[in-house]
């Protein structure tokens, strides 16, 4: 990899082409969704009660090399500045995309998860990328549009490859690559790099090991409950994107485009929450029940997916479910309240050490537990059980949860509501 080129004056384009870089990606990511069941079926030439667990291992896949890559990834950016491996990351998505939307075997599909998984460290390094153009006080508002970015591009993706998908079903793919190169010509003539050359670290094997972040836990004991409760619940709640495309197929018979709209539809839930919601429910319960409410809401909804034998019933159950998404924010709020200001970044990283886990794992048991009760010859047919398991799941949750609460009686006891 060359170095970057000299340092150029940032202006309003540079943040603008992060905010899209992080939208198209997530268009392109979310735009392949609602036709990979029809994919794999018209590639192996099985329904979707069987291709469902390649499905599993593909997220596996991803999640498995996005894991060990990301250490890397970052460092890299560190040692040859945010620009080069954005473009890279960048045209890499557009050939795995590409490489999908030519396959005629299992196998390429494999390999162009796997570069996936690899590449698309954009949204870790845009957050870097922000870091450097951005004053500490203006960070968070930035980081802000970041997430909204990211929303918004879940919310369109979907819906999009639902409707291309019902033209042909590697349409979505040709689209998601187009949408790659578009980005990437428009960053590479757009883009300045943001990290300046004095500012840059000799790349080091030693900060590229996956499993460092681990050393987290045992700096941060004091909220580790409440760091187990975070990770449980987002192993339950990996139950929709390993399982949702699959899951609307088998039991409700959706084309392409209904799955994508249901989709956008579960985004559109999401981003109202996150942007109009929380605030509130926090000043007026506080952020310990406002988290615990989340679970709570959360369990119940799981549950309603799990038994809703009609398709109309999904969009009912929508809107309780989007409210559970309190949970994530304040249960963050929680845990920085109870963390030294020296020591956010371990909290970090525990927690994105097991959201990296759940990636790997929960397609793992959500996909199989779709597969052993909705396949022919089923001992008990029921679609729903992996919607049930991740409701029994996130009530398990409160276990962790709760005895966090008695471990720091006293600090929580001071969360209270705002007057």
């Amino acid at each position: 990899m060359t170095e970057a080129p000299a340092i150029r004056k940032h202006g309003k384009n540079a943040f603008l082409f992060v905010i899209v870089c992080v939208a198209m990606d997530m268009i392109g990511f979310g735009i392949i969704i609602p036709v990979m069941p029809s994919l794999l079926e018209e590639l192996t030439g099985n329904p979707a009660e069987e291709t469902i667990v390649i499905g599993g291992y593909l997220m596996a896949t991803y999640g498995l090399l996005n894991f060990a890559a990301m250490p890397t990834i970052g460092n890299l950016s560190d040692r040859f500045g945010r620009r080069p491996v954005l473009l890279v990351s960048i045209a890499t998505l557009g050939m795995d995309f590409i490489i999908m939307g030519l396959a005629d075997s299992v196998w390429l599909l494999f390999v162009g998860r796997a570069l996936t998984g690899i590449s698309s460290a954009t949204f870790s390094t845009a957050n870097a990328y922000i870091a450097d153009v951005t004053e500490p006080e203006e960070r968070g508002k930035a980081f802000g549009m970041i997430g909204a970015a990211f929303g918004i591009g879940f919310i369109v993706g979907p819906a999009l490859g639902g409707f291309l998908g019902s033209i042909d079903t590697r349409l979505p793919f040709f689209g998601a690559a187009a949408l790659s190169l578009i980005n990437f010509l428009y960053g590479y003539f757009v883009l300045p790099e943001s990290l300046a050359r004095e500012d840059r670290r000799p790349f080091r094997i030693a900060r590229a090991n996956p499993f460092g972040a681990v050393k987290h836990f045992s700096k941060i004991p004091k909220v580790a409950w409440f760091i187990v409760t975070f990770g449980i619940f987002q192993f339950a709640h990996s139950v929709f994107p390993s399982t949702w495309n699959f899951y609307a197929d088998i039991r409700y018979d959706w084309s392409e485009a209904q799955i994508g709209l249901s989709l956008a539809a579960v985004g559109i839930g999401s981003a109202v929450t996150q942007v109009v919601l929380i605030g509130p429910a926090i000043n007026t319960f506080g952020p310990l029940r406002t988290a615990l409410g989340g679970i709570l809401i959360t369990i119940f909804a799981l549950a309603l997916f799990a038994f809703a034998v009609n398709g109309w019933m999904i969009y009912a159950i929508f809107p309780l479910s989007a409210l559970g998404g309190v949970f994530g924010p304040s249960l963050n709020q929680i845990m920085s309240g109870l963390t030294p200001r020296n020591a956010q970044g371990e909290l970090q990283g525990a927690t994105a050490s097991l959201n990296a886990f759940s990636i790997i794992l929960a397609p793992l048991l959500m996909t199989q537990t779709l597969h052993a009760f909705s396949a022919p010859g089923a001992p008990v047919y029921f679609p729903g059980a992996a919607f049930l398991l991740a409701s029994i799941l996130t009530a398990v949750a409160l276990v962790p949860f709760m005895l966090g609460v008695r471990a720091n009686r006293d600090k929580v006891a001071d969360l209270a509501p705002a007057e």
